[in-house]
């Protein structure tokens, strides 16, 4: 596998031929031209499995034919373009990709915008740390709204720099991430059977730890270690499971565990601080704490009420 790693952005444009860049902090790349035309037909190919990792902020958007990404191996559908957000120092490896000539690149680095109010707004958008099986995929109406913000970009980056070029540009990027935002959310709710499909398999992922005695000897799971199991980022997974059941992937690990003590609380050869070990709680006093809150009663109360029926 070849591996690509850009340490800033005057690299990154030597290593593909883009010349410099207008800044040493920011660039967009558009490409498309083939003998002065726009030609959407025309495709790149790599064979070579690659791993590329920058030290800046990516934003690409291009229309993949075929191929697969390493994450999940997704086959990527022709019809439709394929944003990707990726932070910095997070790899992205591919492999017999076969993509359009058309496509927009925007790298920035964290000095860019780190005195501005996007830095704080960026760390919100989980979609940068996503895998990369868990792209965008944009009808043909989200396409046209994305490309003409990147072309927006461009157009602004490649006149003459002045006062106001650097807040237009912000402006139109915080604009670019709210609609990818949007469409993420789209994307979420178009896809509610694969979503259903990835709490069975986060329920099934609790159940064999459980069964294994692994809570006793590991601990409660973490939620990147539930996402390792499930190959999916921790926060892909963590926002499918908000959007389709209400509560956090903590919060139905908690319920998992609840449901677990109320029937080993009612079992007479386990005492409270027992069934907390065997749960993974490393206090009885925070397993306690997590059930009242979830029962309403405390373990005591609960094996007290049943007791009475």
């Amino acid at each position: 596998m070849r591996k690509l790693n850009f340490k800033d952005i005057t690299e990154y444009h030597k290593y593909f031929d883009l010349g410099e860049p207008e800044n040493p902090l920011f660039s967009i790349v558009h490409t498309h031209l083939k003998n002065g035309e726009l030609s959407n037909c025309e495709t790149n190919e790599t064979v070579e499995p690659i791993e590329l990792k920058c030290d800046f902020f990516s934003i690409s958007f291009k229309k993949i034919i075929s191929g697969e990404l390493i994450y999940g191996r997704t086959k990527y559908d022709c019809t439709n373009g394929t944003l990707l957000f990726t932070a910095p120092n997070q790899s992205m490896m591919f492999k017999d990709m076969v993509f359009s000539t058309e496509s927009y690149h925007i790298v920035f680095h964290k000095d860019y915008i780190r005195s501005l109010d996007i830095y704080e707004k960026i760390k919100k958008y989980n979609f940068f740390n996503y895998n990369v099986n868990e792209a965008l995929h944009l009808s043909p109406k989200e396409e046209q709204i994305i490309k003409d913000l990147f072309h927006n970009i461009k157009i602004e980056y490649e006149t003459n720099q002045d006062e106001f070029s650097k807040e237009i540009i912000i402006s139109q990027l915080e604009t670019l991430l709210k609609y990818a935002d949007r469409f993420y959310k789209r994307q979420f709710l178009n896809r509610t059977d694969s979503n259903k499909q990835l709490i069975t398999r986060f329920k099934d992922v609790l159940n064999t730890y459980f069964d294994q005695n692994l809570f006793a000897e590991e601990g409660i799971p973490t939620v990147e270690w539930m996402a390792a199991q499930l190959n999916v980022s921790h926060r892909y997974m963590s926002d499918t499971i908000k959007i389709e059941t209400g509560k956090t992937a903590i919060d139905q690990i908690n319920l998992f565990l609840v449901e677990e003590a109320k029937g080993l609380l009612l079992n007479p050869e386990l005492s409270i601080s027992e069934t907390a070990y065997k749960l993974g709680f490393e206090y009885p006093q925070y397993f306690t704490r997590v059930f009242k809150k979830k029962v309403g009663l405390t373990p005591k109360q609960y094996i007290k009420s049943h007791s009475l029926n």
